[in-house]
């Protein structure tokens, strides 16, 4: 396999199970204008967040090896599901048959690096997908870094489903808002601060703050998986020099173009052309 893959420098790699991934290739680019992006999009089989292990590995394992022949060398997981159920195999058991030079980051791990910053009780709350949840990752990347921090999760089962149908601002999202975060602040009413563990969740912050009391920080990951990325880059130069600097960006599904297209203007201020594609492997 490694034969046929593109030796060449290429665009940087953004994966996601839907659309929430825009929320972090938009501050990415913000950051780092400069670099090309590819996106891609495997909206015909997502969400991620109710599959098994098994199946969201063999999914973002396709969509890695799409984005490797599509030139790119360096991937980022921009999925908490993703980052959660299949990153971690992907990189010790994949990666050096595939190509041992090639890179796949996810979004935890830079989620967790900053958080011992930003809360005072040591305290935490991640809100995210029963998946996310349920794989504990948040919770072992942030004791591996902080072990004196508590972290509290909290399943958000309907927010994504929320954004997506663009009821983000309906009366209806205030219910399950408002619920979830009073669990969460039940759980351990010591939380200062809320990790939103799913890149959806940017887009109800107006409501989530609305319901958080006062005084809890709620803390979305694009900025600090941008920070994070050029932070990478920079400690390895061998890495960025096989990426290309022409400030463009290409957009793929494995959904209809059009859907794409629509619901991608919930979350860039920009039209955008998709092209579909197949990313299952034959």
């Amino acid at each position: 396999m490694k034969a046929t893959l593109p030796q060449a420098p290429g665009a940087i790699g953004v994966f996601d199970s839907g659309y929430g991934g825009l929320t972090i290739l938009s501050e990415i680019r913000q950051l780092l204008p400069q670099y090309d992006y590819i996106y891609l999009g495997d909206n015909a089989r997502a969400p991620y967040g109710p599959r098994s292990f098994e199946i969201v590995y063999e999914f973002t394992l396709q969509a890695v090896n799409k984005l490797f022949e599509m030139g790119c060398h360096l991937v980022i997981l921009a999925c908490n599901t993703a980052s959660a159920k299949a990153l971690r195999t992907i990189q010790m058991n994949d990666l050096p048959q595939i190509d041992p030079n090639r890179r796949v980051l996810g979004v935890i791990r830079p989620t967790a690096e900053c958080i011992g910053e930003l809360t005072q009780s040591r305290h935490v709350g991640v809100m995210a997908t029963a998946g996310t949840i349920k794989s504990e990752s948040y919770p072992m990347e942030i004791h591996k870094l902080f072990p004196d921090i508590q972290v509290t999760g909290q399943a958000c089962p309907m927010w994504v489903s929320l954004v997506e149908n663009q009821e983000f601002d309906s009366d209806g999202a205030d219910f399950f808002i408002r619920k979830d975060i009073d669990i969460l602040m039940n759980k351990d009413p010591q939380i200062d601060t809320i990790i939103l563990g799913c890149t959806h969740y940017p887009l109800l912050i107006p409501k989530i703050k609305k319901y958080t009391p006062e005084g809890v920080k709620v803390i979305p990951q694009g900025k600090y998986i941008a920070h994070s990325l050029k932070d990478y880059l920079h400690r390895h130069p061998e890495m960025d020099a096989k990426c290309t600097r022409q400030g463009t960006c290409l957009f793929f599904t494995s959904e209809a173009e059009e859907k794409f297209s629509e619901s991608a203007s919930i979350f860039l201020d920009e039209n955008i052309k998709v092209k579909s594609i197949s990313i299952e492997l034959h």
